[in-house]
């Protein structure tokens, strides 16, 4: 069926838009972490629930709107303003009522379970539009807005003089602002296929097949250091102007904020973008490879870019920040080109339920490393993601080249 590419740009664009409007609330309470912890008395360990809750809920979301077919049984454009809606409203409500983390908690888990159904749904949507050869690209914007709505608290923390409150109240009403571009705009495109909903009997499925296997090695090694990255980042860069500048004190939470959007937001959209084309000109392995080697030395050689001037490190962590999320596209694609086709939705169920589960390990990890060696070395572990990620992508792109 004939796609009108005229319409399609314009409609990956409206998918774009409401992709970093309602995705803004996923880091809304880490952003504010740092005056939580003082106000609600917060331990290290105990902060780091105000994003893995989030992680948790968006993979339980994830199996959950799959295993029911919400995105058949509804038109996908209204399931993911509603989701929208649901995200905004919990983060609202926290903003509005919560004085502790008991509150926070439970209000977080749900936000990441709304969250599962705009992302994966703009997954579909943008499919929708695109033709096989141009869905790396097609992906890469859509991946690009994620990562740039997931840094908007931080840009909204250094540009505006607001209360933590007043964060989460701006990124819930940003949410709402996507759910009425959703409703009203977005439209699903003529490749519009159903999705197979996941069946437990072929839940391991995509681990028994070596390719298959190898695309989900790699997405686990990806994962392992990503959300960890941005969870910790701007701790990583206050810590670092402290050190820097010879004092106990922290930096300029304004500058981090700033400083974390330029590496996270800008860059990753840039990372994004050139990942989708590479995987579509050069190969999934090929680009996904490059990616995971160029994030998992910027982990080794983050230790020598800590304490440096502010200017080289904004460079450091923006090289960082567009080389971790430029491969993110790519191994759900190379995974619904080398599974068993009868089980897709499985197996893209599965990976995304279990790359994000893993998320709160990592995410947990990093400070207990920092309280055992110092942030200096905290974010070094990380590139054991990414060193697994590229000894997989070279064996995939292997056993993919044609015998001869």
């Amino acid at each position: 069926m004939e796609v009108n590419r005229a319409a399609a740009r314009v409609q990956i664009g409206l998918i774009a838009v409401v992709q970093v409007l309602a995705l803004a609330v996923w880091f809304s309470a880490t952003a504010v972490a740092p005056t939580l912890r003082g106000e609600w008395g917060l331990s290290s360990a105990e902060a780091v629930w105000l994003t893995a809750t989030v992680q948790i809920g968006f993979a339980v979301g994830a199996v959950l709107s799959s295993g029911l077919g919400l995105a058949d049984r509804f038109p996908p454009q209204l399931l993911m303003a509603g989701s929208a809606v649901g995200a905004g409203a919990c983060t609202a409500l926290l903003a509005l009522t919560a004085d502790g983390l008991a509150q926070a908690v439970p209000l977080r888990a749900l936000t990441g379970v709304f969250l599962a159904g705009v992302y994966p749904v703009g997954m579909k949507l943008t499919a929708s539009w695109t033709a096989p050869a141009d869905r790396g690209r097609a992906f890469g914007i859509l991946i690009g807005a994620l990562t740039l709505g997931s840094a908007l608290p931080q840009v909204i923390l250094g540009t505006a003089t607001l209360p933590w409150r007043g964060v989460m109240l701006t990124a819930a009403a940003l949410a709402l602002v996507a759910s009425v571009v959703a409703a009203l705009a977005v439209k699903p495109g003529p490749l519009l296929a159903g999705g197979s909903r996941p069946q437990l009997r072929h839940v391991f499925d995509g681990f028994r097949r070596p390719l298959p296997r190898l695309a989900n090695l790699g997405y686990f090694g990806h994962m392992w250091e990503l959300y960890a990255l941005w969870t910790w980042l701007p701790t990583f860069v206050l810590a670092s102007q402290a050190a820097h500048a010879g004092r106990e004190t922290l930096g300029s939470v304004r500058d981090v904020g700033l400083t974390s959007f330029a590496a996270i937001g800008l860059a990753g959209v840039v990372g994004c973008l050139l990942g989708g084309w590479a995987s579509d000109r050069f190969g999934r392995a090929t680009a996904a490879g490059a990616a995971l080697a160029v994030s998992g030395l910027c982990c080794v050689l983050s230790p020598l870019a800590f304490g440096r001037s502010p200017a080289l490190l904004l460079v450091f962590v923006c090289v960082w920040g567009a080389a971790v999320i430029a491969d993110s596209g790519v191994f759900s694609t190379a995974l619904s080109e080398t599974a068993d086709q009868r089980y897709v939705g499985t197996s893209l169920t599965v990976q995304t339920a279990c790359g994000f589960s893993l998320t709160v390990v990592t995410i947990q990890l990093v400070p207990v490393l920092a309280a055992a060696v110092g942030w200096q070395y905290a974010l070094a572990g990380l590139g054991f993601g990414p060193l697994v990620g590229v000894v997989a992508m070279v064996r995939f792109g292997r056993l993919q080249q044609p015998s001869r």
